[in-house]
């Protein structure tokens, strides 16, 4: 069956809604057995342990199993290789703490990963509007960046099979444990399910930088130490035509968009052992 594993460092803000969604899941016949919901707290310092632990019961009335980890090291990575280690099932969905699912998108995706081959999986990414300006303006070019509108992005949710989950054995040290993942499948071996899940981007200029320069340190990093992986990377080249019709259909938004890249670049790859989540 199914193990739903989330790491969670300081998410006392966004657990409960995340676990609410997760057990509001329709779930069809085909779930013989109950899922399993694995939240591994790390180097948490707020209330995400005993929030997380509050859904226990609910979890054990909705016919699921909820285990809460508390780990006293900050890793995500640990957590990741802490959850596989204690996860019951073959079947995995890894999902980080702020990401709220629909209904119907755990069902979706149990069915598609019922295959004799691997397969890599997630469901259609929707950006909650943000309360600043700045990233109100950055969400409306980003949502339409070829990444996001072209293949199977997987960016704080993804689903594999057990042969998905063969093709790699512990999470290594990296920033980017989606990209290293996703990367992992053939274009081919990565499916798109219809329904949503609601992934949030952090709040203001100087945070949006930080998140931006870390999603870049996190891809260079992977073709770096893995290159053999980039032979799966299905990035649609972002043509000049495409760029300007972007950028004449909101010029406030793509100038906030160029903005952060430039700033990205300016600011180079130093000190990238101390990168910041910036929420």
């Amino acid at each position: 069956m199914l193990s739903i594993l989330i790491p969670a460092n300081n998410e006392a803000a966004r657990i409960g809604e995340c676990l609410t969604a997760v057990l509001a899941s329709n779930l069809p016949d085909t779930f013989y057995k109950p899922p399993e919901i694995i939240v591994i707290a790390n180097g948490c310092h707020d209330d995400t342990v005993k929030l997380a632990s509050s859904y226990i019961k609910q979890a054990k009335d909705n016919g699921w199993q909820l285990k809460v980890v508390n780990l006293t090291v900050g890793n995500k990575l640990t957590a990741l290789n802490t959850g596989d280690a204690k996860a019951e099932f073959a079947m995995r969905i890894y999902l980080d703490a702020d990401v709220i699912v629909s209904r119907d998108l755990i069902g979706e995706l149990h069915a598609v990963l019922h295959h004799d081959h691997p397969v890599y999986a997630s469901g259609t990414v929707v950006m909650p509007i943000p309360k600043t300006w700045v990233s109100k303006a950055y969400r409306r070019i980003y949502s339409r960046v070829p990444f996001f509108t072209h293949g199977v992005p997987g960016c704080g949710l993804f689903a594999v099979n057990q042969l998905g989950r063969k093709r790699w054995g512990k999470f290594p040290d990296i920033i980017s444990d989606d990209t290293f993942v996703r990367l992992q499948f053939s274009p081919k071996e990565r499916v798109s399910v219809l329904s949503t899940y609601q992934w949030p981007i952090v709040e203001g200029f100087a945070n949006l930088i930080k998140v931006r320069r870390r999603q870049n340190i996190g891809v260079a990093q992977i073709a770096a130490q893995y290159p053999a992986l980039m032979e799966n990377d299905d990035k649609t080249p972002f043509s000049f035509i495409n760029i300007l019709k972007l950028m004449l259909s909101d010029p406030i938004g793509f100038c906030i968009y160029a903005t952060v890249s430039l700033a990205v670049r300016i600011r180079g790859n130093a000190n990238t052992d101390n990168w910041e989540r910036g929420r």
